[in-house]
């Protein structure tokens, strides 16, 4: 019994030496440092459209999570009506991701240009300017407002099956 109380005795001093040191704060400050660089760069640097996509790919994660708690905590009678609300924000959230994807152009250069500049021999460069110059022709052909009109429809056609599904 004097074993235990002073295996535990001596498990409490290293437990309040190791926290008193503050070996968990130095971490955890980084962390937070990490976090709000990353916050400040990304307001310096999006568009409000931008914006304003992310607003509303993080109001459908919220509404599919009480969709899901809704079912967990109430239940899921109208099954198909669950079934289809949540498919609804699963599927408007793959488009709107896709969506927001296709109006990104300055990451796709940015990475191209990157790419080119880490390479040095010269068949590297020839083969990434073809690459990139077939990427560019791809990117150039679909403009913002055929992205949206894209963005529409298919969520017409979503949103129309989910009307039938749910019945």
């Amino acid at each position: 019994m004097v074993k235990k109380e002073s295996k535990k005795k001596e498990v409490s001093k290293k437990l309040s030496a190791s926290n008193s040191s503050g070996s968990w704060a130095f971490p955890l400050k980084d962390v937070v440092s990490a976090i709000n660089i990353t916050y400040d760069d990304y307001i310096r640097t999006l568009t409000p459209r931008l914006k304003l996509v992310d607003q509303f790919l993080v109001f459908l994660v919220v509404l599919g999570i009480l969709q899901f708690i809704y079912v967990l905590l109430i239940g899921n009678f109208p099954f198909n009506a669950f079934l289809g609300g949540f498919i609804s924000c699963v599927g408007q959230f793959v488009l709107t991701v896709s969506l927001r994807l296709q109006y990104n152009l300055d990451t796709t250069n940015t990475s191209e240009e990157e790419i080119a500049s880490k390479d040095t021999d010269s068949d590297s460069i020839a083969k990434t300017e073809e690459l990139s110059g077939s990427e560019s022709k791809l990117t150039s052909q679909v403009t913002p407002e055929r992205a949206f009109g894209d963005y529409i429809f298919a969520s017409l056609i979503l949103h129309f099956t989910v009307y039938h599904f749910i019945n």
